[in-house]
């Protein structure tokens, strides 16, 4: 009898320490940022061992599955100065957009890029590492120009008003289906003052340049990024979006009211180049040849309405995928929440 108490108790302590907590306990927000930063530190010294890994770890670079050590892990050589997170503790997941430095024989301290990272993060070791990486150097300064992320990203929402995570993704589901379908009749959940930035480009309610006039949403024949988010979807002029898919929503910050999303935005050409708008307009827009654009976007919500939207994006080879999807899950425009928290 004395012995199991004795083993009760040695356990008791066991399980209350620091070292089994490192091991075994859960990732809060700031474990999870100091992980994304571990990855990083390890990735721009070309050095794996610098960080801890599952043994099955899983590594993709741009929907390619690679080797840990290899694709970009031999190019970065520094990190860069944008850093944005949300991190979502349930899950054990953390996703990441911001600037790094890579090598360029021009530049002795390298190219600025921007990267979307997320972490699958178990037991304090990685699990899983997805990379999406936009070599667009004008891209990546507009973001480092931006300085620190937007206030509205690290601020709570009162507990009063916060979302489940059902919510927070049905909610940001809404943005896709609403451009994919975007006949002007969806529901647009924004608020009055949503604004998009793209590869750090304000591409809503962007000034109006000096001596033009603003384009009338009702008889513009290619939608503007001087209109606000409800009517730039209002206008009908996103249409040529033919497809939006293998939409994962890999993070989930309730507290924050963040949703991060990895997507694919197809656009078919031919014959969908040509639509009739809400007013019954005939337009001509979008590219002339199969194209696909890769993103990493995020949504901050508040009282169940879209705020604010940050992405970044590179055209990526018509019809791929994540590399983390079924290949007909890869095609479909169902809303995956593939967080795995309850």
């Amino acid at each position: 009898m004395k012995k199991t108490l004795l083993l009760i108790l040695v356990f008791g302590l066991l399980v209350t320490s620091p070292a089994f907590a490192q091991t075994t306990g859960a990732c809060d927000r700031a474990c999870l940022e100091g992980t994304v930063d571990q990855f990083l530190d390890a990735f721009v010294k070309h050095d794996p061992t610098r960080v801890p890994l599952t043994r099955t770890v899983k590594f993709t670079e741009n929907g390619q599955k690679l080797p840990v050590g290899d694709g970009s892990w031999r190019t970065m050589v520094a990190k860069g100065t944008y850093r944005l997170f949300v991190s979502d503790p349930k899950a054990g997941q953390v996703a990441f957009i911001g600037t790094l430095r890579e090598e360029n024989a021009q530049n002795k301290d390298g190219a600025a890029v921007l990267v979307a990272l997320r972490l699958k993060v178990e037991r304090r070791q990685i699990a899983e590492a997805e990379l999406f990486v936009v070599r667009n150097e004008n891209a990546a300064k507009n973001c480092e120009k931006l300085g620190m992320p937007h206030h509205l990203f690290l601020e709570a929402v009162p507990a009063a008003e916060r979302l489940s995570r059902a919510d927070l993704v049905k909610t940001a589901d809404m943005y896709f289906t609403g451009m994919q379908q975007n006949d002007g009749k969806g529901v647009y959940p924004f608020t009055d003052d949503c604004d998009r930035f793209e590869n750090g480009n304000q591409t809503t309610n962007a000034p109006t340049p000096a001596g033009q006039t603003r384009p009338d949403p009702k008889t513009a024949n290619n939608y503007s990024g001087q209109w606000g988010c409800k009517e730039q979807f209002d206008s009908g002029l996103l249409h040529f979006v033919s497809r939006i898919r293998d939409r994962r929503y890999v993070a989930v910050d309730e507290e924050r009211g963040l949703v991060f999303t990895f997507i694919f935005f197809d656009h078919m050409g031919g014959d969908t180049r040509h639509f009739t708008t809400p007013t019954g307009r005939a337009v001509t827009a979008g590219p002339t040849t199969p194209w696909t654009w890769e993103l990493a976007e995020m949504f901050k919500l508040e009282k169940g309405k879209i705020h604010r939207i940050e992405a970044i994006l590179e055209r990526s080879p018509y019809g791929m995928d994540s590399g983390w999807s079924s290949r007909e899950d890869g095609l479909s425009d169902r809303a995956r929440d593939v967080t795995g928290a309850r």
